[in-house]
């Protein structure tokens, strides 16, 4: 996005690069008319070039430039900016139900009298299909094909729409299935850097590259200096549609590395460590940027894992300045000489080039001596909780006597094989996720491990469901290359696919004989995966224990297939000699590792890849699609179906009422994620969404999975608080998406469809971190969708909060150590919230509650819209009504 401000400061400028003029808006000039911004934080600086080019006076004020510059002095600011990214991200998952609502939006223009085709994303739009690939068949040669054809089955619905999408929206590319992860695609390939596109005038305007993203994990691209953060799909909508994104100017957390990683220590250790001190420290809304030596030490790949792991460790981002090891990693990937170019002058020029002997000034700063870091994993719940290496087989057990009350592990018979199965075996070993699939180097080690595995004459247990699930085809590239491949494949990691798989719940289903030992003994089974999230019930519904990896260490673990012994001091395995292997016995060192990077990666690699990445495999030019100003929706369809949020929209917003003698539909506890609330993984056919499903002539095994059916609502508000693991307080110790309705026990989707009927708004009561983890924008779609209008809890995450109030739904905040406990909330009290039309931001609001008996008490709770922009998308019931009649008008 080019400029549209006015430029009242006078900071354009010329930069001149391989013989170019290229227009930018210098820092250097701001600082002259505005006071010094050369110890700002780069990601302030980034955010302040950003509100130079865009000020015009009304949605971007010279008095919000100030308010950045100024920042400096108490290094905190209560000011709201308005804030443009260059671009979106998305992946299918959550860019399905994006492109449902644009075309639903173009049918609502036409029902408003106005031009469809307005309807268009206004910025660079780019969705990448990783989220769809399921781990159905693993462990032989034909693995990947297989599951490629059973995605293309299962999904072609949706792909046929999304390549309706590509063919009838501008600014809009699809990158098909079986390519890559999103935000691995973005950092190999679509990020630039420095971005740069031809203003009105035919002159060419450089910027820094920015992005948001539908998925939390945009957050890795910080690595290569572009500031992106995850955020809603609704959020992301408004983005494409040329809506700025409202926002408080950030604390930014200075994170100071210092000394070098050990031997065989790898960025997962680092990345791990690293969550756990930012999660403790607490920085739920800011930025984090990482400086100091120690960074000269990081590859731009290790940079990229600890970027990644931003929604792991709460922050909005965590950001790299700029430095040679940018350029050379976009010299390596394929990026033009002339791009390059372009980055590094103007790095230097605007003062993004990074500096050891120059510290910026932070809010606050943590600092870690990189020598410290050990072997570690994170789990079994949470990604902020690490584990040493030595100590995962202490935790786990600990666990299984304090939560699962087993005094010792146990061991069952397994039908038909020939082997047991017990408490804390791992029965899925994932190499998986952007987080680490990114990275070369923890790759190549799991190679290596496989490597000499196989010389010793180690193999996985026969328990194990083994997957290797690149984020991008340059993987399989230089693992060939390497001739790891081959010793991967031997110890039962052949490639499944590209995509995200296990990392998102994709793991497939476990062997049956092993899902019926583990569900009919109690067992209390593990995964170890190289991801980022390990939520209970988020791996596989057959897996409460589960452990983030390493991708070296998920081979081992796959060999060793229990995490209930001391993995370093106890035997891997025994050889085909007979005698024991130990883990130090199988782990390469990191000259071994080196050496074989610097001999199998290179940039014709990439550029090979990279020249298709729109093309697509023949499965998917076969689709054969045709553009059109509004999309012919398919009657029957349970894939994809016009949404309900534009019926009967007119161009003045109806008046919000007031929420009275409302009911609670559930009361949860605390850390309930966005998994807990969105519809993820398989679905039951028990279940309300699984019923509907058989209403409607789909057979269970046609069910897939609620992330494949994100474009239809019927299906995903009957998944919605509908988890296996969720528990509602209302009821004594019931798992799963269950509430009460006049006493009687039934599904949420259930009583909250009979208080629809009845007439009765809902209210849904929580504790601390609610609405942690990944963007999905269906907790707060779903939410709306069964009739809650408010949400009352002890603390929100950043984005969960931001989409209800997209969705027309009030955010409250318990005060003054406040909570459901302190209140003595039970489910049976109705409450009552006035004023609901005359909010303002953060404002105190009372809240009335009538129990049982009408005894009546009122509590006061913070008003969590925190900006004017989302006053006024809450005023005109969400963020797409907001903006379609602006556009309309």
């Amino acid at each position: 996005m080019t400029a549209i401000g006015q430029d009242t400061l006078g900071t354009r400028d010329t930069l001149k690069v391989g013989g170019k003029d290229i227009a930018y808006y210098s820092l250097k000039k701001a600082a002259a008319r505005l006071g010094d911004v050369s110890r700002l934080p780069f990601s302030m600086k980034v955010l302040l070039e950003n509100l130079l080019r865009f000020e015009d006076g009304v949605t971007v004020t010279v008095e919000d430039i100030q308010a950045i510059v100024d920042w400096q002095k108490d290094r905190r600011s209560e000011r709201e900016i308005q804030y443009r990214p260059a671009r979106v991200l998305m992946q299918d998952f959550t860019g399905v139900p994006c492109v449902v609502d644009l075309a639903a939006m173009r049918d609502a223009m036409n029902n408003l009298g106005a031009d469809a085709s307005k309807i268009n994303p206004q910025v660079p739009v780019h969705l990448v299909i990783d989220h769809s690939v399921m781990v159905d068949e693993f462990g032989t040669p034909q693995a990947f094909e297989d599951n490629v054809e059973l995605e293309y089955q299962r999904n072609m619905e949706r792909y046929d729409f999304l390549k309706w999408g590509s063919k009838s929206l501008n600014n809009f590319k699809v990158v098909p299935p079986g390519t890559g992860i999103c935000h691995q695609v973005n950092l190999e390939n679509i990020a630039q850097a420095v971005w740069s596109s031809v203003d009105a005038d035919g002159n060419i305007v450089a910027y820094p590259d920015t992005c948001v993203g539908t998925d939390s994990h945009t957050t890795m691209i910080n690595g290569l200096g572009v500031l992106g953060w995850g955020v809603g799909g609704i959020e992301a909508e408004a983005a494409m549609l040329g809506q700025p994104v409202s926002m408080l100017i950030p604390e930014v957390v200075g994170f100071k590395l210092t000394g070098t990683l050990g031997e065989g220590i790898t960025a997962t250790d680092l990345v791990l460590t690293a969550t756990q001190m930012l999660r403790a420290k607490g920085v739920v809304g800011r930025f984090v940027e990482y400086f100091g030596p120690g960074l000269a030490s990081l590859s731009l790949a290790d940079r990229a894992t600890l970027a990644n792991m931003a929604p792991e460790y709460g922050a909005t981002c965590g950001f790299f300045g700029i430095d040679d090891k940018t350029l050379d990693y976009m010299r390596l990937t394929g990026r033009s000489e002339e791009n390059i170019a372009l980055v590094e002058a103007y790095a230097k020029e605007q003062g993004f080039w990074l500096d050891a002997s120059v510290d910026p000034v932070f809010t606050d700063i943590l600092e870690l001596d990189m020598s410290t870091v050990v072997p570690s994993l994170a789990g079994p719940k949470r990604p902020q909780d690490k584990v040493i290496l030595t100590q995962v087989d202490n935790v786990f057990n600990a666990d299984l006597e304090k939560l699962y009350k087993k005094a010792a592990p146990a061991r069952v018979a397994v039908e038909g094989r020939t082997h047991d199965i017990g408490d804390g075996d791992v029965v899925i070993a994932a190499i998986t996720s952007c987080t680490n699939t990114s990275n070369p180097g923890v790759l190549v080690a799991a190679g290596l491990v496989a490597k000499k595995a196989v010389e010793k004459g180690l193999k996985p247990k026969p328990w194990v469901k083994t997957s290797l699930a690149p984020g991008s085809q340059v993987v399989t590239d230089y693992l060939e290359k390497a001739g790891l491949q081959s010793y991967l494949d031997q110890v039962g990691f052949n490639l499944v696919g590209y995509g995200c798989t296990t990392c998102i719940g994709n793991s497939g289903p476990l062997a049956e004989p092993i899902s019926k030992a583990i569900n009919g003994n109690d067992i209390v089974a593990a995964s170890v995966l190289s991801g980022n999230r390990n939520f209970e019930g988020r791996v596989s519904p057959d897996v409460r224990a589960n452990f983030l990896a390493s991708p070296p260490l998920v081979v081992a673990y796959a060999l060793k297939g229990t995490v209930t012994t001391d993995f370093v001091a106890t035997p891997i395995g025994q050889g085909s000699d007979g005698q024991d292997v130990y883990l130090k016995d199988i782990w390469p060192t990191n000259d071994e590792v080196r050496s074989v990077m610097d001999g199998a990666l290179t940039r014709n690699m990439f550029e090979s890849r990279y020249a298709t990445v729109f093309t697509g495999d023949a499965r998917w030019q076969a689709i054969n699609v045709t553009g059109s100003d509004t999309y012919s929706w398919r009657a029957g369809s349970t894939y994809v179906a016009n949404p309900p949020y534009f019926e009967g929209l007119t161009m003045t917003p109806a008046p919000v009422t007031d929420i009275v003698d409302a009911k609670p539909l559930a009361i949860f506890g605390d850390s309930i994620t966005t998994d807990h609330i969105s519809p993820a993984g398989s679905i039951k056919a028990s279940s309300p969404a699984g019923k509907w499903l058989s209403e409607h002539q789909v057979a269970q095994a046609d069910f897939n999975s609620y992330g494949a059916r994100r474009g239809h609502h019927e299906v995903m508000m009957r998944g919605t608080f509908a988890n296996i693991r969720i528990k509602n307080l209302m009821l004594d110790g019931v798992e799963g998406g269950m509430t009460r309705y006049e006493g009687e026990i039934m599904p949420i989707y259930d009583a909250a469809m009979k208080h629809k009927a009845d007439g009765t708004p809902l209210v849904v009561i929580g504790g601390k971190e609610y609405g942690t983890g990944s963007s999905r924008d269906w907790a707060a779609k779903g939410t709306n969708l069964l009739g809650v209008r408010s949400v009352i809890v002890e603390s929100f995450e950043r984005i969960h909060r931001s989409n209800l109030v997209g969705m027309g739904v009030l955010p409250l905040q318990f005060k003054d150590g406040q909570n459901k406990d302190t209140l003595g909330l039970t489910g049976d009290e109705t409450f009552t919230i006035t004023g609901v039309a005359g909010l303002k931001p953060r404002q105190d609001v009372d809240v009335k509650v009538t129990r049982a008996d009408g005894s009546t008490f009122t509590f006061t709770a913070l008003c969590r819209i925190d900006t004017v922009n989302e006053l006024d998308y809450f005023l005109n019931g969400g963020i797409l009504q907001y903006v379609l009649r602006k556009l309309a008008a």
